[in-house]
Parts: structure tokens; sequence; C-alpha cells
């Protein structure tokens, strides 16, 4: 019996490392595209994005007509396979546009609230990140493993943070890592950040109100690195993202927590 999934993850690492190429070649070039502001400051679309998420979307829509695709520039298209494609054409935009490295390009295959598979392509560094449910995670076909004895003390924690959240979360987040002798990090792409993590690069990461293109990829590589993730539906569309290795979860999240009082801020749906 053929297997849907394994057809589909071979594509999206396939599109994912050929809109790494087009993005880097948009990148090199960084200082003639257009740019728009989208909905807030540093909150940029430029006709790279455009142009590498319509590539996907063309690509995608030629092999599995009947799969639903998702993606942060282009919205959504329905489907009638029941399979949803969530695309993030560059992550890290504005690093990308900047000049700086940290960007990639996210894919992620989706059914109802579960995670199939997310793919990871980091163009600056040329890396390839791909998971699959229940099939563990690579790195560069290498299989990522997180060392369960890591604390909190012992790494970096990522802290992503945007305007569609408060910032005190975000300020009690690194006090409360900091007063824990943590350490935190950031370099403008969650996605690559997540991917990180599931490297046991980072310790962990975390951010308030997160884009499920954006996360859904590297939650599934920090689960099948043998990490923890904070419940997050696959087809939530906005919500706090936290993912950590095994040691440093429960410390963790006794931080993120004292900043909710009220309970976790709950993905929207």
């Amino acid at each position: 019996m053929t297997d849907p999934i394994a057809a589909r993850a071979a594509l999206a690492s396939d599109l994912a490392q050929r809109a790494g190429h087009i993005a880097l070649d948009y990148y090199r070039r960084r200082d003639s595209l257009e740019i728009e502001t989208k909905t807030g400051a540093l909150d940029l679309v430029s006709i790279a994005d455009r142009a590498v998420e319509d590539m996907i979307r063309a690509e995608i829509a030629a092999a599995f007509p009947d799969d639903a695709i998702l993606g942060e520039e282009g919205g959504a298209m329905a489907g009638r396979s029941g399979l949803t494609w969530v695309i993030d054409p560059i992550d890290g935009t504005v690093p990308f546009l900047m000049g700086l490295p940290h960007w990639c390009v996210v894919i992620a295959l989706i059914e109802g609230t579960e995670t199939h598979l997310g793919v990871i392509d980091v163009p600056m560094a040329g890396e390839h990140f791909a998971a699959r449910a229940g099939r563990g995670v690579t790195l560069d076909g290498k299989r990522l493993t997180l060392d369960p004895t890591r604390a909190i003390t012992q790494g970096l924690v990522a802290v992503g943070a945007s305007n569609r959240s408060e910032p005190e979360p975000i300020v009690g987040i690194i006090q409360g890592l900091m007063q824990a002798g943590g350490m935190f990090y950031r370099n403008g792409s969650g996605a690559n950040m997540l991917a990180n993590v599931a490297a046991g690069r980072l310790a962990a990461y975390v951010e308030p109100a997160m884009n499920p293109w954006d996360s859904l990829a590297g939650l599934l590589m920090i689960r099948e690195a043998g990490g923890v993730t904070f419940a997050y539906p696959a087809d939530a569309t906005l919500g706090l993202t936290l993912g950590a290795a095994p040691g440093v979860w429960d410390d963790l999240l006794a931080i993120v927590t004292r900043q909710y009082p009220e309970g976790l801020p709950q993905p929207q749906r």
C-alpha cells in the first residue's frame, strides 16, 4: 500500500530546498527588493516572500490537487483530502532584509489537530531539518536526539517576541529565566530557533503568541528529538508556543506559568 505521507514528505524536502535557493538569490539582491509593512512595526513582507510561496503553492497544487494549503502570505486554499500544507516562505523576513543569516523556509503538513511532517531549510547555514511524526527528526540526514540531563542553567533559552502580544509577559519570562540562573537568546526567526532546540543547540524556546506556519514544523521536531512541547493543536491559529529539552521543561514551564496567574493562553481556532 502506498504511504501518502511519505510521498508528501519527499516533496516537502525537495520544495523547501529549492525554495531556499530561490530565497537566497533574492537575499543577495535584497537592497533592490520592494518591501511593504503588513500590520505593524517590523512586520514586513517583500517580493521574495511572495515569490517563494507562490512557487511552493504551485508545486503542491500540481502534485496533490486535493490537498488544502495555508500560507502566511497567500492565505488558505480549501482541499478535499483532509490534509493541509502550512507554509512560511521566509520565516525571519526582518533578518533576511537586514542582511542577517537567521531566516529559513518552513513547510508542515497537518491533518486536523495532528502534524504529520515538518521541514525547515536554512539556506545561509546550508542545513536541512526534516521530521515525520513517529519516525524521528534529522539534520542533513543525521538523527537528532536531545540530552535528557541538560538543565536550564546549561543552555540558552530562546525567547520570541512580536507585536502580537503584550511586552510584560516576555519581560517577566526573561527576568525569571535569569533569576533561575539561565540566559536568553533571540535571532528573529522562531522556526529557526525551534529547530535549534531540536538540534540541542538551544535548551528551549518560548513565545507568547505565535502563528502555526512559524511553529508547527519546529514543535514536531522537538517532540521527535525527545523534547516536550506545550499542547498546541495543529488547527490553531495563534497561541503560546513552548518547547524544551526534557530536563529543562519543568523549570521553564514554572517561569512561564508565573506570568499568567489566570492560566496559560490557549491557542485560538
